[in-house]
């Protein structure tokens, strides 16, 4: 069968490791090895580099990840004489080894050596060599440095600018005052439950750092230095946030609130602000779980928070702040749309004011989607036509979705009481019959709003919401076209966590489509920059070393535009 390690990784072997050299082939491991490469045979966990010299008196079969290679298929490996370069010297396959017997005599080459003294001193030699692979391994990884990422900006005053190259801010200016820049951090930290469950995820690293105490002070360093006004965190285990994770946030000067997911996996979302810079409206938890309705039957949640920052101009300005965590399952599409349907509806409800209009809006998590998916285009344009479309194909995790079922019109039942609009139904119905008030009066003027509203719910295979909003992150580099990452591991490396924001009209650095947004809306200021699938390889993926989950935590500062 297949072996359990990262197919990238044995694609990239032969390319980057097979050199010619005296007419015989040598497998050299000149530069460490990633932890991804692991040996299979009677010691799991070891990895390479080989660090020799180990001397095997006896044929040695080569682990099952060089297997697919047919230049090596039909060649007698040997592994003799092991020096400090940790080579592997490969017959040339037009060559017959020493000794060689007829094919019909080569049982050793099927693993198992003939005799009793052949096995015992195999099983010695190979018991030195994990021994010494293990002891190398620990080395080598003492010496890897945390991956290094950039801050991109967007304006040169910016707070973060400041930060970052560690010049004081005086918050006691008058410029300081007449504005209000924040910066909001979005971190997926893996529940060590979920760690646990799904393990084969995280086969590439090393034990010691997948246990939770060496992970947390990992996570809440990085929290530390990043230093974000307001923190939306995803994958929180209940009891790590009740008996660490509050009180060590709220030392740091944030406030928590927390909610938990309805099933039997116990993590949730949270959102954290710092006091010093927001004070708490309302927060408002959102359950996804409808236990009269089959289509939502999972756990997942979401949490909205309306803020008030304070700052001395237009004090009674507010903040949305909202966050989640969607289900995964690439092929259940209809819940995915569902779930997000009732965080919009949610977010609605709360960032609307007694004008009319919506306060400006951040939506930050994991959406277990990818860029371009229909799912991330509904978010990003307002409006999704599902008609003939796949489930498998609404998030866009599978390439090749297995299933043809299509997406049933309407997505779900009347009785969740949320329109196709997504809001509540009840509230919809409020505003029109405030409208239907005078409606003699207007009879004369054509209501397009109402038309729209009306076209719509006619139209039940269209999805649409009322915000505008761009993304933090292209999800692209620019000069190159490389994907950026949020998530690395063993299965997949993409990006699934977002930041969106509702965008002022002058803010360049949003994304075409969001000019005729809010009049109050955000500026974005800066970015921490994302990194590549290849650039995470080269600290063995994640989690590693220095960064303790297996997502990466987004950041962005924003200034907050007045009307």
């Amino acid at each position: 069968g297949r072996h359990s390690m990262l197919p990238r990784q044995v694609q990239r072997l032969g390319r980057d490791w097979i050199a010619h050299w005296n007419g015989s082939q040598i497998l050299a491991l000149n530069s460490p090895v990633p932890n991804c490469m692991r040996w299979a045979g009677y010691c799991p966990w070891a990895s390479f580099p080989l660090p020799g010299p180990v001397d095997f008196s006896v044929n040695w079969r080569v682990p099952p990840f060089f297997g697919p290679w047919r230049q090596f298929q039909n060649s007698n490996w040997q592994l003799d004489n092991f020096t400090q370069s940790s080579c592997f010297h490969l017959p040339n396959p037009s060559m017959k080894s020493e000794g060689e017997e007829p094919l019909t005599k080569k049982r050793r080459l099927s693993g198992q050596p003939s005799t009793p003294e052949e096995a015992a001193n195999f099983s010695n030699q190979k018991e030195a060599l994990c021994l010494s692979v293990a002891q190398n391994e620990e080395k080598h990884s003492s010496k890897k440095g945390p991956v290094k990422r950039h801050w991109e900006y967007f304006c040169q005053n910016s707070r973060a600018m400041k930060i970052f190259e560690n010049k004081e801010t005086d918050q006691s200016n008058t410029e300081s005052e007449a504005k209000f820049d924040f910066t909001v951090m979005s971190y997926n930290i893996l529940s060590q439950n979920l760690l646990e469950d799904n393990s084969h995820l995280y086969k590439h690293c090393r034990q010691r750092l997948l246990i939770w105490t060496y992970r947390f002070p990992n996570i809440l360093q990085e929290i530390k230095e990043l230093d974000a006004d307001v923190l939306c965190l995803q994958e929180v285990q209940e009891d790590h946030y009740r008996k660490e994770i509050k009180s060590s946030l709220e030392s740091l000067g944030y406030h928590c609130e927390y909610k938990m997911r309805t099933g039997r996996k116990p993590d949730g979302c949270a959102i954290c602000f710092k006091t010093s810079r927001f004070s708490l409206i309302s927060s408002n938890p959102v359950e996804f779980f409808r236990r009269d309705i089959p289509l939502l039957d999972r756990d997942n949640v979401g949490l909205v928070l309306l803020l008030q920052p304070k700052f001395h101009c237009e004090t009674n300005a507010t903040i949305c702040i909202a966050n989640t965590h969607l289900l995964y399952n690439p092929r259940r599409g209809d819940i995915k749309l569902t779930q997000l349907a009732m965080l919009l509806a949610e977010i609605a409800s709360v960032a609307l004011q007694k004008d009319g209009t919506f306060c400006p809006i951040i939506i930050c998590g994991d959406f277990n989607s990818v860029p371009g998916s229909p799912l991330y285009r509904f978010i990003k344009e307002g409006k999704l036509n599902y008609e003939g479309l796949a489930i498998g194909k609404v998030s866009g995790q599978e390439q090749f979705p297995r299933g043809q079922r299509i997406l049933s019109i309407p997505i779900w039942p009347k009785k969740l009481g949320i329109s196709q609009n997504c809001v509540y139904e009840i509230k919809q119905q409020q505003k029109e019959g405030n409208a239907g008030q005078f409606l003699e009066l207007e009879s004369a003027k054509p209501d397009n709003t109402q038309e729209a509203v009306i076209a719509s719910e006619k139209l039940s295979s269209k999805l649409q919401h009322c915000f505008k909003l761009s993304s933090v992150y292209s999800h692209y580099f620019p000069e190159t076209g490389i994907p950026e990452v949020t998530t690395c591991h063993s299965r997949s490396a993409v990006t699934v966590d977002y930041i969106f924001y509702s965008a002022a009209n002058n803010d360049t650095a949003a994304q075409t489509g969001a000019e005729d947004s809010f009049h109050r809306g955000l500026k974005l200021l800066g970015r921490l920059a994302l990194l590549t699938e290849k650039d995470l390889w080269t600290v063995n993926g994640l989690p590693n070393e220095n960064n303790s989950s297996d997502h990466l935590p987004l950041l962005a500062e924003f200034r907050l535009i007045a009307r």
